[in-house]
């Protein structure tokens, strides 16, 4: 619907993001015609070995353009709300804010609240979509622009991109396409906006629903007793956080490369079936595990072949 109102004057714009994968939407919001008024991130948290508080990606970025930061802690009270509503905003863009945002809040914007949100919904809807598209083998991904309502990620969508997920991606690939492809949708829209054209929103689909629950680092350790295929995924799903873990050899390691074998055998999952500088197969309920990267405790990354030189004992291995 046209709104010549908005197309007229600068559209009073707060942003809501939080880590590294919303920097690039909060650059796409600092456009001709869009007054960014204040950025909304969560609070410093302690960070690194000394534990020091360190500011979010988003309020770096924001305070290096300028723009007002505010850090509440949750934006239930009154006085927050309060606050917010005080900016007058005409449209609150959220990207990975981290904080739930009450209907009051919801309410306040004159064109409600925008969500880029890292998957095609309603496929993986809430905390971690990246990781579990990769976990459970999807062959395509994407980023959806949606109208928010009081639902975790259920609202209408107006816009959507959509990208393959090759055999190579990792967690951490597939973020930073996500992020830039983000960005995109979310000029997209913003442009259709001032120019008079809200983007047309349609409600999810009520088939398909799945939802992406936060990462545990509990989930980091390699089960054998799953396919090879499975593990393999597991692997780049948890790259770079929180890093795939397993038993090798009597040793703790993270595993940072591997790839799945189609091997038959009758081993135990979990033992070693081969230790050469090409790689450490690891026999799992079907096929095998060649690691090809690992990390020791403290150390750096190094390959299977480097880290065989250290363990010699495990190259006899063959």
């Amino acid at each position: 619907m046209s709104n010549p109102d908005t197309a007229a004057r600068p559209l009073r714009l707060i942003f809501a993001g939080t880590p590294e994968f919303a920097v690039p939407c909060l650059a796409a919001c600092q456009a001709d015609g869009i007054e960014v008024v204040a950025v909304y991130t969560q609070p410093d948290r302690p960070a690194g070995r000394g534990r020091k508080l360190a500011p979010s990606p988003v309020k770096q970025a924001a305070l290096a353009a300028g723009i007002v930061v505010e850090q509440p802690a949750s934006l239930k009270p009154a006085a927050a709300q309060q606050t917010l509503a005080n900016y007058r905003p005409d449209m609150l863009v959220v990207v990975a804010y981290g904080l739930i945002l009450p209907p009051a809040v919801l309410a306040i914007p004159t064109h409600g609240c925008w969500n880029v949100h890292a998957s095609l919904l309603p496929r993986w809807r809430g905390a971690a979509p990246i990781q579990r598209a990769i976990l459970a083998g999807d062959r395509e991904t994407g980023v959806a622009l949606m109208q928010m309502e009081a639902g975790l990620d259920t609202g209408p969508v107006m816009l959507e991109r959509r990208t393959d997920i090759g055999p190579e991606d990792t967690g951490g690939s597939l973020h930073d396409r996500l992020s830039l492809l983000g960005a995109q949708l979310l000029v997209a829209g913003l442009t259709q906006l001032r120019t008079g054209h809200a983007p047309v929103a349609f409600a999810q689909a009520e088939d398909g629903v799945t939802y992406a629950h936060k990462l545990d680092k509990a989930e980091a350790r390699l089960d054998f007793h799953r396919t090879a295929q499975e593990l393999e995924r597991q692997v780049r799903a948890f790259d770079p956080w929180p890093v795939a873990t397993a038993q090798i050899g009597g040793e703790a390691l993270r595993i940072l490369a591997a790839q799945p074998l189609a091997l038959d055998h009758h081993a135990t999952p979990g033992s070693l079936l081969a230790a050469r500088p090409t790689g450490i197969d690891v026999a799992c309920a079907e096929g095998a595990l060649r690691i090809t990267a690992v990390q020791r405790a403290g150390g750096r990354r190094i390959t299977a072949g480097d880290y065989l030189n250290a363990r010699p004992e495990l190259r006899q291995r063959q």
